[in-house]
């Protein structure tokens, strides 16, 4: 159904490879999942497999892309900004002949999805809808087409776990041939049977494509004991070569030696020594190219964000929340969303929130936010899911972190993001220009520059790689400070937070599952 052959990218901003030398098929039953570190080509590829031109502004690509004429039904990362003033029937239209719609798919799609088939036909403009409403309308639009061939941008971005959940099932069940990018480790694991990893080394100077008929689970753990056995047999030649070539040089050297001071009587002890310098000369060389066949040691991008500091510290009995709100509306005001919401946080614990899209988490999240960030016996920061709400896009990364524009502050703010794998090109062009996940380490990096032992977060881990995350909690486990969080992320929740609160119109409910 899809078949790329040697498609290699290159940005024309400063001529760099993305993507070199890539190959794969997809087929009726694959479900193709493309992982990779932040900025590493991944939506590049499914953009250009979708619509060549959409790339030409920012790169030029050679190689072949065969869909056969496929119905291919893409689903982007972010919503069509002129999209948001449009009524969801005018969305629906825009997208959906009057000769395409049928209203059999119409019913058993939005049911499928959990979706009031009513809102097909609602006035409310899109951008009053919640994230998730807006990434079900848009599976909706798609699935309605009757496509040939999905590619999946990030699809579960917004998605309460109810509907992660349905995702997975509709994506293990599917009978078209899927390629999608997530950064949801736990829907990895439960749907993708091929794996495409998409890599930058030596400084984001030299792409590596790797393509496995395998789940991810498997590719993960068989990298990782292939990466292991690799460093092991590396080191172990290199051992040898060492223990080999200090032996010779305790032989050369007495060798040596003895030939500086043999007498000149001695001829024929002489020439022995000669021969022996010669034997010795030519192990030397023997050795040298043994070591021109040595194992190299395995190259990988890990993962990288730096640590807080150990100075963040909060006493257990310090009350960081003490909230209590009869009814929660709506951004707008118009609706209730729930009654009698209340939330108490003492000392450094963690809490996670869900509920389901709509529910009003990252209404009830800004809350918390205002009350806490005007305090001055904390040190508060959030992480907004619009990132643009707190970055301003024509500033670079650079200039963000280094606030009063020092040298010394320069020059901090460069060793940071260096040390994070951004390069000068990214540390010094405008944020606009990052991924998502870019982005992201850009705001937690801000967060840990300032010492904040206070964190609001809003889907923290929405835009990092799948190899990211468990980099993203590790770190978070380690925080000493409180942390206050929307998330549908499982393993995040599992893993980070000690309480995980429901939202329901009810209030929060916590829960021991979810």
């Amino acid at each position: 159904m899809l078949d790329i052959k040697n498609l290699t990218i290159i940005m024309n901003k400063d001529s760099r490879e993305l993507v070199a030398d890539l190959s794969f098929t997809v087929n009726a039953g694959d479900k193709a999942a493309m992982i990779g570190e932040e900025g590493n080509g991944k939506s590049t590829v499914l953009k250009l497999i979708y619509s060549p031109q959409s790339v030409e502004p920012y790169c030029t690509w050679t190689g072949e892309i065969v869909t056969n004429n496929a119905v291919i039904g893409y689903l982007e990362q972010e919503m069509d900004p002129s999209d948001g003033n449009l009524s969801v029937y005018q969305y629906f239209c825009k997208y959906i002949s009057d000769n395409d719609y049928d209203y059999s798919a119409h019913i058993k799609t939005f049911s499928e999805l959990g979706i009031e088939p009513g809102l097909y036909y609602e006035d409310r403009p899109v951008n009053t809808l919640s994230g998730g409403e807006k990434v079900k309308i848009r599976l909706a639009r798609i699935l309605m087409r009757s496509p040939d061939l999905l590619l999946l941008d990030e699809p579960t971005n917004d998605l309460d776990i109810d509907t992660v959940m349905w995702l997975e099932s509709f994506i293990s069940e599917c009978k078209l041939p899927i390629l999608y990018v997530s950064h949801d480790e736990t829907l990895l694991e439960n749907t993708a049977n091929k794996i495409i990893h998409l890599e930058q080394l030596r400084k984001k100077t030299r792409p590596r494509c790797t393509v496995q008929k395998t789940d991810y689970r498997s590719y993960v753990e068989a990298r990782t004991r292939k990466f292991l056995h690799q460093e092991q047999v590396a080191r172990s030649e290199r051992e040898e070569y060492n223990e080999k070539m200090d032996r010779w040089r305790q032989i050369y050297s007495k060798v040596e030696h003895r030939q500086n001071t043999i007498s000149r009587a001695d001829p024929s002890g002489g020439r022995l020594l000669k021969k022996k310098i010669h034997s010795m000369k030519s192990m030397k060389a023997r050795f040298e190219r043994e070591k021109e066949s040595f194992t190299e040691f395995p190259e990988a991008e890990e993962a990288i964000l730096v640590s807080f500091g150990d100075d963040i510290n909060l006493p257990a009995s310090k009350r960081i929340l003490d909230m209590q709100i009869d009814e929660l509306k709506s951004g707008d005001g118009g609706r209730i969303l729930a009654r009698n919401v209340s939330l108490s946080v003492v000392g450094p614990e963690r809490v996670g929130i869900i509920g389901a899209n709509g529910s009003g988490k990252t209404t009830l999240l800004r809350i918390i936010a205002q009350e806490l960030l005007k305090r001055t016996d904390i040190n508060a920061a959030y992480m907004p899911q619009n990132y643009g709400d707190l970055l301003d896009p024509c500033q670079t990364p650079v200039s963000l972190l280094a606030k009063d524009g020092s040298r010394e502050e320069i020059t901090k703010a460069r060793t940071f993001l260096g040390s994070m794998k951004y390069t000068h090109e990214e540390m010094t062009s405008d944020i606009s220009d990052l991924s998502g996940g870019q982005k992201a380490k850009l705001l937690f990096l801000s967060m840990i520059l300032r010492g904040c032992n206070v964190l609001i977060l809003d889907e923290p881990t929405r835009n990092f790689s799948p190899l990211s995350n468990p980099v993203i909690r590790k770190v978070l486990v380690d925080y000493k400070g409180a942390i206050i969080s929307v998330s549908h992320d499982r393993k995040f929740l599992s893993e980070v937070c000690d309480k995980v609160y429901r939202l329901t119109p009810n209030g929060l409910v916590l829960q021991d599952d979810f």
